[in-house]
């Protein structure tokens, strides 16, 4: 004989389910809707959950880099003026080089060279040209991280500062020595933009405020209109009795 069916005890349906087979459907059915206390069998669209969905992995996009020109084979700073490199094996070598090397000892030797272009002696460490240089390629960088990471706003504030310290140096540097500023500015490759003219933001509040204030003026000098007219005359009479009497005195005089 077959089992005897039982009724769910805990759904509100009541529909029979087989004691062997209880858990196996009111281990997933009852999981999900036990606030509601509804039967399995009584919603088709509920079944068992046999697996789960994997999540869809996005591919990256291949973001291009300032970092890219740097050949491979070319040697970290620290090791590249050392006179034993040129009897070392390959192997070392290449640990030496900048293909095992990391995105900081990369952005030293991006500097450089980027210093390099526009310091004006070799002893030229801090002028304004080379703070320049220093800062772009600092920009550089953080701007290729928050293509990646777009929601790291620490970086980004980091990023905007440089760029605010990069534009007053280069707004000296426009106002004090021109030619330095073109030359900066091509072989850096930074396009410089004049800053726009001082712009209030316009509000609901300020709209109501100026034109309160500009009644306020066409009352006041409708009030004074009198008052500087009679000034005017005055003035008027007084520079024509000057004239008079200077013209007095030529006739006497002649």
């Amino acid at each position: 004989m077959g089992r005897r069916a039982e009724p769910c005890a805990h759904c509100v349906c009541r529909q029979p389910v087989h004691s062997s087979g209880a858990w196996q459907v009111q281990s997933a059915a009852h999981m999900l809707l036990g606030r509601f206390h509804l039967h399995a069998a009584c919603i088709p669209f509920v079944q068992t959950a046999r697996c789960y969905a994997r999540p869809v992995r996005r591919k990256r996009k291949d973001i291009p880099s300032h970092l890219d020109d740097l050949p491979p084979t070319m040697l970290k700073k620290d090791y590249a003026n050392v006179p034993i490199i040129n009897s070392v094996d390959d192997v070392v070598k290449r640990l030496l080089s900048l293909e095992m090397a990391s995105q900081k000892e990369k952005m030293k030797i991006k500097t450089q060279q980027l210093v390099e272009k526009v310091r004006r002696s070799p002893n030229d460490n801090g002028s304004f040209e080379v703070q320049v240089a220093m800062l772009t390629a600092k920009i550089r960088t953080y701007e290729e991280h928050l293509q990646r990471h777009p929601k790291d706003k620490n970086n980004r504030r980091r990023m905007l500062m440089a760029i605010d310290r990069r534009k007053k140096l280069l707004s000296y540097l426009r106002r004090v020595r021109y030619d330095t500023f073109e030359n900066t500015c091509k072989q850096l490759n930074i396009q410089y933009t004049l800053p726009p003219p001082y712009c209030r933001r316009i509000t609901k509040r300020w709209v109501v405020k100026k034109a309160f204030c500009r009644k306020v003026f066409e009352e006041v000098r409708k009030l004074k209109a009198p008052e500087r007219l009679k000034q005017r005359r005055e003035w008027q009479a007084r520079a024509r009795a000057a004239k008079e009497k200077e013209a007095q005195r030529e006739g006497t005089a002649v």
